[in-house]
């Protein structure tokens, strides 16, 4: 079972491109970030004249995320449990964001996730962001006896060799001790990070359109897909498609992809 994590970075934008992607992996299940449609927008025809089902929750032109699969889900979820909100005027209604969406496919809990970026260390959004980790960690602590895989773009940097150059990073968000230390709480709720030990000769996953940062091999490692032991205990191997990077107006994250040996979905129920 191949499942991959994009942060697409405008799904309209790149529909082809997301389309390809699955043809050129023969992918199983497409977690998708920063869609920025809301859902009555999203090109549903194109992946299903593919032979996927779509799950989308967007509510605007910000955010979005979706899980595009070859199985029909049998359940999904638009939030998780203690999800926080926000509003940047914290006088106002602080709503739900469209930044989770979970599905369970044959046995397997999937969640595409699109973590707070967190903006800058005095901003609201930095607080916001560790509330969303804690509440997921939460959450993730209660399903890890079970088959739960968590994907997206986490916006940390966990390790200081997890971005081109430590120094250009400090006194900035995704590499401070508390949003580290959230990161940390997801794998003391029993989930392991699983593609780190697959990619590191090519171990970036992001790398800003500004300064050639791609050309200079200058990247950040912030997305991931972290599995519960049972499931952990699948992987064969993971992949970062640093060649959809390389592509003509891409997005600024690369796919990451790994494979699972569940080869009938029934055994994992």
């Amino acid at each position: 079972m191949r499942i991959a994590t994009w942060n697409i970075n405008s799904v309209r934008t790149r529909v082809q491109r997301a389309v390809d992607l699955l043809a050129k992996h023969d992918i199983d299940v497409l977690c998708l970030q920063e869609t920025k449609v809301a859902d009555d927008k999203f090109p549903v025809m194109e992946f299903e004249a593919a032979g996927y089902h779509v799950t989308h929750h967007g509510l605007n032109q910000w955010n979005g995320v979706a899980i595009v699969s070859k199985a029909e889900p049998e359940e999904v979820f638009y939030s998780f449990p203690g999800q926080p909100g926000f509003a940047k005027d914290p006088e106002k209604p602080q709503d739900l964001e469209a930044r989770a969406v979970g599905a369970r496919i044959r046995g397997v809990e999937i969640w595409s996730l699109y973590v707070p970026n967190g903006r800058e260390i005095t901003d609201r959004h930095y607080d916001y962001k560790l509330r969303f980790l804690y509440a997921l960690a939460h959450y993730s602590e209660s399903r890890a006896q079970s088959k739960l895989l968590l994907t997206g773009d986490f916006n940390i940097a966990p390790r200081d060799e997890d971005v081109w150059d430590i120094e250009a990073f400090r006194g900035k968000t995704h590499v401070t001790e508390p949003e580290r230390a959230a990161f940390q709480m997801l794998e003391e709720a029993g989930l392991e990070e699983v593609t780190r030990r697959f990619t590191e000769e090519q171990r970036w996953t992001y790398f800003d359109y500004k300064s050639m940062r791609f050309q200079k091999n200058e990247g950040m490692r912030i997305d991931f897909q972290l599995a519960s032991k049972s499931l952990a205990a699948t992987v064969e191997s993971a992949q970062v498609d640093m060649v959809e990077r390389a592509g003509d107006k891409t997005s600024d994250h690369c796919p990451l992809l790994a494979d699972f040996d569940l080869p009938d979905f029934d055994s994992v129920r």
